[in-house]
């Protein structure tokens, strides 16, 4: 019982880290719609999470190759999964952000984050009542 709480914890602590970070890529690509030369940028949200919550379910452990270094547990990170976003139609100065695309997905990733949060509080609701019944 207890590791299915874990589990469900985890993947929404996850979820939810990284839908912050795409949030900041989303916002980037933003701000520097007028920027000469500026790729959009996106993350593979589905490739994060996965990567995130390892083989087995729980989360990604960093390996520590320096006493130095942060253990980085419960950290879901972005890492490789960033990509560059083809455009459809790119601007003479180069750049690719279609500033209505990134509206777009900046609203739907802040559904989806919004989302988390009600799948969250749902849970710690839901345990709440299990542990007050069982008073």
């Amino acid at each position: 019982m207890l590791n299915k709480i874990d589990t469900e914890i985890a993947f929404v602590q996850n979820a939810l880290n990284l839908r912050a970070r795409r949030h900041e890529i989303l916002a980037a690509n933003i701000a520097n719609s007028d920027t000469p030369n500026y790729k959009a940028r996106d993350l593979d949200f589905a490739a994060a999470l996965n990567s995130a919550m390892g083989a087995q379910g729980g989360p990604l452990k960093l390996a520590r190759t320096d006493g130095g270094h942060l253990d980085g547990a419960g950290a879901a990170t972005a890492g490789g999964h960033v990509k560059f976003r083809s455009s459809v139609q790119p601007s003479l100065d180069g750049n690719t952000v279609d500033p209505d695309v990134e509206r777009a997905h900046f609203t739907e990733n802040a559904l989806q984050y919004q989302f988390l949060l009600d799948r969250a509080a749902s849970t710690f609701k839901r345990m709440g009542q299990a542990l007050g019944a069982q008073q």
